[in-house]
């Protein structure tokens, strides 16, 4: 079976205070029409490449890699289900989790893979700071290179440190700690942020999450939505604070929406019967 390539963005901020430690409008839609459809093809090739089709995703090496632009990246390997995992040491970010030959986590297919900017896509790190602020957007540890703490056939800890290009921006002594651990049914991750100064000081912290899914008429988004207010952006010039009624959220059209107090979200995909 085929899937065709639609991608979800789900963002749950959390702030923390931590303590030392005239047109022809016909020939507008036929112009549309075929970029539509071009990029539709170029995200299908690129789904498919990565294990969207379904089949057996075939189990290789693990280890510290390089791609085809020298960018260096980790690879996990479950020896058992032959699940794999891959993430770059640049931004921290993961970029692929594979199992049973479905690729869960989605890259846009124009994301540069070189360095030169944040990787568009995969489990991308917006800290310590989330969306605009006094610091750049997201913050820098999405933009700078993670080094290797550890690393083994199904996990890595990566470690982020303070440097000349965030002191500038953000003169805090910090070191933060980012684990990925490919499991037989699951991936999982953990951030610990361990403050190494004198003074205290404030952080936000997400993972800003693109998945893949068959379709977004297949999708559920359950959890503790009821009742927890949210941020939509879509309503008036700045947004409107609205409460949720919903326990699972059903998208029917655009959202762009910041629920306030959801640590618990589970995306159900019916088309793949993944959770």
């Amino acid at each position: 079976m085929k899937f065709l390539l639609s991608s979800l963005i789900i963002t749950l901020a959390t702030a923390f205070v931590v303590q030392p430690p005239s047109v022809d409008r016909s020939s507008l839609t036929v112009l549309f029409d075929s970029r539509r459809r071009q990029k539709i093809a170029r995200r299908t090739e690129w789904y498919e490449r990565r294990g969207g089709a379904g089949g057996t995703t075939e189990a290789t090496q693990s280890g510290l890699m390089t791609n085809e632009a020298s960018l260096e990246y980790v690879k996990l390997v479950h020896p058992d289900t032959g699940a794999t995992s891959e993430i770059y040491l640049f931004g921290g970010v993961v970029t692929s989790y594979c199992s049973d030959g479905i690729e869960y986590i989605a890259v846009r297919p124009d994301a540069k893979m070189d360095g030169s900017k944040p990787i568009s896509g995969g489990l991308s790190h917006c800290w310590p700071q989330f969306g605009p602020g006094e610091i750049q957007q997201h913050g820098f540890a999405r933009n700078l290179p993670w080094t290797v703490e550890s690393i083994s056939d199904t996990s890595v800890e990566l470690k982020l440190v303070p440097s000349d290009y965030t002191k500038k921006m953000w003169d805090k002594e910090f070191a933060v700690k980012f684990t990925v651990a490919l499991e037989a049914d699951q991936l999982s991750t953990k951030m610990v942020v361990e403050n190494t100064g004198e003074e205290g000081w404030t952080f936000q912290a997400a993972l800003h999450s693109y998945f893949t899914c068959s379709s977004l008429k297949n999708l559920e988004i359950s959890g503790s939505f009821a009742g927890k207010e949210f941020l939509n952006k879509l309503v008036g010039d700045d947004g409107e604070m609205q409460t949720e009624d919903r326990e699972a959220i059903i998208i029917s059209e655009e959202y762009d929406r910041v629920y306030k107090g959801v640590n618990d979200p589970v995306l159900k995909d019916s088309g793949k019967g993944k959770a």
